[in-house]
């Protein structure tokens, strides 16, 4: 897992591609701005008896409201996971006239094993209740061991992942904690293009900002984001954003940010937003069953210009050309054919490719549903029974089984690593992750005490660990030198 900062905000190199559905459903993360209050208000001036009241002066509007009230429910996110570096050749930088200079550079250095590396990662997220469940972006939790809320009061939890669905980039989280601030959703098929929106994170963890702006586009397509008709804004959404809740001027949750399009990493413009009435699907099937399950109707889809309207008889561009059929697919057995234009899925009219794969993918596997095409020149009207789409599976709950209270994978020292190091006790540390991750400990470190005792076994650190509080300091051995690193158990 790499810091979210440099990896969850894709540089995208078009916004419309080609929709695909099923074994191929297609569709496709701050700098504040200040805000007036209102304009100041003009010297009172004498007006004739008879003569009409001055308008109001207008005004930019005020989210100080909605932050003072909703503020407190958004929760910033840090993230702690570990990776492999790839393995490297090292070797050493020799004069051309020394002797061994040629081997070097006939047969290169020996190569370096990989070696994990501690990566921390930065989001946002929002509580929907009270007891503790928090939404966020699968993508801000991806490859986490150890995931940390930390609420505006200062106050941190340890979080526990209940489920992720990357198709969608969802996450659902909770913490232990009861009686906690919680935003209010809304409906996003009732916000308008040119509404005023507002966000709150924190980008590049400065935690809690707030940002503002409107609605740019509703229902965008994104390349290789079938399930998501995205809300689009001009909202300035930076690293950290990610996972946060995205308000309209009443102050309810109408999306989640996920994305921007940038080709310099920052926020130029282009914001992406998940909305709410897709995460709230996501969340219902994660708390329900640990996993979501899809309708798949086992079709490629495509835009349809002006140019392809023509050539189908159409009077106007609108629907999704089917351009490819799975074989066995639901599609298929319906009778679906590459050059149907699907402009009606059940009662739900179709004006882009993008519509229809969010549409499929709601429906419960097994249920029929009428869609009206166009083929030949007419309408016409068929039942596809909609097949479990092939990547159900991929809301995973965590698991903390193997998960040490310590993070560490010890082992003990070999005779001749005590011959050549000369300790003569101690476990070297093979892996690190939670709190002595966070600690700073590293892969290769010896642990030689816990809290002033000798280890000298892994039985004997598991025993001490269980009956220490909250907080331990470890005796470690690095290269040369002997330090005590505290930990923070929680």
């Amino acid at each position: 897992m790499q810091t979210q900062a440099k990896t969850w905000w894709p540089k995208l190199s078009a916004l419309v591609v080609a929709a695909a559905l099923g074994g191929a459903v297609g569709a496709v993360g701050s700098r504040a701005l200040p805000l007036a209050t209102a304009a100041p208000s003009a010297p009172a001036v004498a007006q004739p008896a008879a003569s009409l009241p001055a308008p109001a002066a207008a005004g930019l509007p005020s989210f100080n409201d909605i932050v003072a009230r909703y503020g407190p429910a958004v929760v910033n996110i840090s993230t702690t996971g570990m990776t492999k570096t790839a393995g490297v050749q090292q070797g050493p930088q020799l004069d051309p006239n020394d002797p061994f200079y040629e081997f070097f550079r006939r047969f290169g250095a020996p190569m370096q094993p990989q070696r994990p590396q501690v990566t921390r990662g930065l989001g946002s997220g929002f509580i929907v209740a009270s007891d503790g469940l928090i939404l966020t972006n699968a993508h801000v939790v991806d490859g986490a061991s150890e995931v940390t809320v930390k609420l505006t009061d200062k106050r941190e939890f340890k979080a526990k992942v209940i489920g992720v669905d990357k198709p969608t980039d969802v996450a659902v989280l909770r913490i232990d904690a009861k009686d906690l601030p919680t935003v209010k959703l809304g409906d996003p098929a009732a916000s308008r293009v040119g509404d005023w929106v507002l966000a709150i994170g924190s980008p590049y963890g400065f935690e809690n900002s707030v940002t503002a702006g409107i609605v740019s586009a509703k229902s965008r397509s994104l390349p290789d984001e079938s399930y998501v008709p995205f809300i689009q804004t001009d909202v300035a959404i930076n690293p950290g954003n990610s996972g946060g809740p995205l308000f309209n001027a009443a102050g309810e949750v109408i999306a989640i940010n996920s994305q921007i399009y940038s080709r310099s990493g920052g926020f130029q413009g282009l914001s992406f937003s998940i909305p709410i009435d897709v995460v709230k699907q996501v969340e219902e099937q994660i708390l329900a069953h640990g996993k979501v399950v899809r309708g798949q109707l086992g079709v490629m889809v495509q835009n349809v210009d002006q140019s392809l309207a023509d050539s189908f008889g159409l009077k106007s561009p609108k629907g999704a050309l089917i351009s490819g059929v799975n074989p066995g697919g639901s599609g298929a057995k319906a009778g679906l054919k590459p050059g149907d234009i699907v402009l009606k899925f059940g009662d739900k009219p179709i004006t882009a490719s993008g519509d229809l794969p969010p549409l499929v993918a709601s429906v419960k596997p097994g249920d029929s549903v009428p869609m009206t095409i166009w083929r030949d020149g007419k309408e016409q009207v068929l039942s596809v029974k909609i097949d479990t789409a092939k990547d159900a599976k991929v809301a995973q709950p965590a698991s903390d089984e193997g998960q040490a209270k310590l993070g560490l994978a010890v082992r003990p020292l070999t005779a001749q690593e005590k011959t050549e190091s000369g300790i003569g006790s101690g476990l070297v540390v093979g892996q690190a992750t939670g709190p002595a991750a966070k600690a700073g400990i590293q892969p290769g470190d010896v642990i030689l005490a816990l809290n002033g005792t000798p280890v000298n076994s892994v039985e004997q650190l598991r025993s001490l660990s269980a009956k220490a509080g909250k907080r331990i300091a470890l005796l470690i051995q690095r290269d040369d030198a002997q330090i005590f690193v505290p930990l923070d158990l929680g």
